[in-house]
């Protein structure tokens, strides 16, 4: 039911623009993340990669001998992506578990987890894939988005979302599927990312001050954060 929203159609209609938007930023916390570990890879596939924009964004920004590879199971996701395509940057209508010879040196799972009705076998199935894999995981779960009656329910409705996730919760759950967390960090999507909606544009400055207080706690009690991390 659930892969329906996406291979339907139905996520394409909530979301035309497959959150392009956001990929510059995703970009640059990816870059950073390798920079920060020291990992330089030559080939880079995306799984769940949308309109495949975030992988444009790296290609301009890295090394010329990098390859990459883009996987999606929207037709309208993919014929986004072959608009961004070139002789180094490619988009597949496909599940890359199907493909025995798929092999990366860095695989990214953005924003892909919580939409999946077994992510434990998508993880476990795609750790073979890739020498290091890059999750980027909402963390929907704090003390302000439970408190109000619709809190959850509406990144369901609005965005896909199945699963729900606390820092602890997300890192607990990259280990029971058989990887070794190698870093994480914190993004300050709802601090760095415009907005035009009055709540989150009032709720940027508490955040900001209790962000710079203590990270965990801001987290847990005003939410609005998402975890990247680095995976083997």
């Amino acid at each position: 039911m659930y892969e329906d929203l996406y291979t339907g159609g139905g996520y394409a209609e909530m979301n035309p623009s497959w959150h392009v938007e956001e990929s510059q930023w995703k970009a640059e916390q990816i870059l950073h993340m390798l920079g920060r570990n020291g990992i330089t890879p030559k080939t880079i596939c995306e799984v769940g990669c949308g309109a495949g924009e975030v992988l444009k964004q790296l290609q301009d920004r890295m090394d010329a001998g990098c390859a990459f590879v883009g996987y999606d199971i929207s037709p309208r996701a993919i014929a986004l992506c072959q608009t961004r395509a070139n002789a180094r940057l490619q988009c597949r209508l496909a599940d890359i578990r199907q493909d025995p010879d798929a092999h990366y040196d860095l695989m990214l799972l953005l924003d892909v987890v919580e939409h999946v009705e077994d992510y434990f076998g998508l993880l476990r199935g795609l750790r073979p894939k890739a020498a290091h894999t890059i999750f980027h995981l909402p963390l929907d779960v704090s003390v302000q988005s439970v408190l109000r009656p619709r809190g959850l329910l509406k990144t369901r409705v609005a965005y896909g979302h199945i699963h729900y996730f606390t820092k602890e919760i997300a890192l607990q759950l990259v280990r029971d599927a058989g990887y070794r967390v190698l870093d994480h960090v914190y993004t300050r999507r709802s601090l760095e990312m415009p907005t035009h909606e009055l709540p989150k544009r009032l709720m940027r400055m508490p955040r900001k001050l209790l962000f710079a207080l203590d990270e965990d706690v801001a987290a847990r009690i005003l939410g609005g954060f998402s975890l990247l991390i680095l995976a083997q």
